[in-house]
């Protein structure tokens, strides 16, 4: 099971779709993948842009690290214990929003906690 904190980001936002790996669950919306979830790790991968990847891993490179960069995005891992669930939030939500189509961006705000 993920993160609580985790989970309840996850369940706020719509058309989310999960898979499963051996070791992984993914999750995308509308077959775009935003994200996994490693529970053996507590640590979760989220798309985000480039800049802010390489901010992240900069700012803190106990929390965050450089997973890899395609298609203009650079994903990134968060070891779940080390951010507070407002900074989770927005991170999972990035994700989310730059993988949604831009409809469904246009009505889902911020989800809070």
């Amino acid at each position: 099971m993920p993160n609580r904190d985790f989970e309840r980001i996850i369940a706020a936002l719509p058309d989310v779709e999960r898979g499963r790996g051996r070791d992984y669950t993914a999750f995308s919306v509308r077959g775009k993948r935003f994200g996994y979830y490693w529970p053996r790790t507590d640590t979760v991968g989220l798309k985000q842009t480039i800049s802010e990847q390489q901010a992240l891993v900069s700012e803190r490179p106990d929390v965050f690290e450089e997973q890899f960069t395609a298609g203009g995005f650079g994903w990134v891992v968060v070891r779940l214990p080390g951010v507070a669930a407002d900074e989770l939030a927005e991170l999972v939500y990035e994700a989310w929003r730059l993988s949604a189509p831009e409809e469904l961006t246009a009505e889902v705000p911020l989800p809070r906690l």
